[in-house]
């Protein structure tokens, strides 16, 4: 193993202009381009790729959930109902119990689930190739890897989902004077004007520790997965061999660990806001 890896930092090392059988640029995987263009006023509502790949992983989520969970179940489960059994109860045990009260579970648990099962999905799918680069070679589509998970964008919307309510449910269960004086902590009052803006401003940093915590783990692992296929067939030598080696590491690395890190992540913390703003701590 040693020698393999020496060998791969030794070919990377070399000059590469003298070796480049052409041009590979990794960030161009994820422009959007307007494949159906859908304005209304000033709202860009465009079909890009990013739009059908949740157009699928939504399609494949509800598929799953109802073939794993709710077809011909049976008190002697097969594996595709012992399969959807450890799903719900990683979603109940470690996701919604753990962050929700009890008084909250049953309104908000169906929401935890569904979030962690649709981004596991989402990025799952994002390491499948398929035909849907929006590229063509001798008029046959290009297969790709791509991940909607990799558009800020796109994490963005799932967290303001989860911003949005996270203080709905706070108010609804304690008013609004109480669940905003809840955000005041104890302190001498000199003191109150430093900390209270701090304290609102990491309201909304959990909005960018949400979106951005998924965005740039998506994002670096599809860039590195692409950078090393990519060097291949830039450099068109058998010497790289070995940095094909890693890339296949990597890419079971992403998909078996990082998609589903990710997705619980993402759930998890998303129940404890909103958990936090119905028993707010103050």
């Amino acid at each position: 193993m040693k020698r393999l890896a020496a060998v791969a930092l030794l070919t990377l090392a070399l000059p590469q202009d003298a070796f480049a059988r052409g041009h590979f640029d990794p960030t161009t995987e994820f422009e959007q381009h307007k494949w159906v263009p859908i304005h209304l006023g000033p709202l860009d509502l465009s079909i890009t790729k990013a739009v059908v790949y949740l157009l699928i992983g939504t399609g494949l989520t509800m598929l799953l959930g109802i073939v794993l969970m709710r077809v011909r179940l049976s008190t002697s489960p097969d594996r595709r109902q012992s399969a959807g059994e450890l799903i719900y109860d990683i979603a109940q045990t470690q996701v919604a119990e753990q962050g929700l009260p009890s008084k909250a579970i049953g309104r908000w648990f169906p929401y935890v689930a569904s979030l962690m099962l649709f981004i596991f999905v989402v990025n799952l799918l994002g390491f499948i190739p398929l035909p849907l680069t929006g590229e063509t070679w001798h008029g046959v589509p290009v297969w790709g890897i791509y991940a909607a998970t990799s558009s800020l964008s796109v994490t963005l919307a799932l967290a303001l989902l989860t911003f949005v309510f996270t203080h709905v449910e706070g108010v609804r269960w304690n008013g609004p004077v109480r669940y905003f004086k809840s955000w005041i902590p104890e302190a001498p009052k000199p003191l109150l004007a430093l900390i209270v803006p701090l304290e609102v401003l990491g309201q909304f940093m959990r909005l960018i520790s949400l979106s951005v915590r998924l965005f740039a783990n998506m994002l670096a692992g599809h860039i590195l997965i692409l950078t090393f296929i990519g060097l291949i067939f830039i450099l068109q030598s058998l010497a790289l061999l070995p940095v094909l080696v890693f890339a296949t590491a990597f890419y079971l690395f992403e998909v078996v660990i990082v998609v589903s890190i990710q997705a619980f992540i993402f759930a998890a913390l998303s129940a404890i806001y909103i958990g936090s703003a119905i028993e707010p701590e103050h």
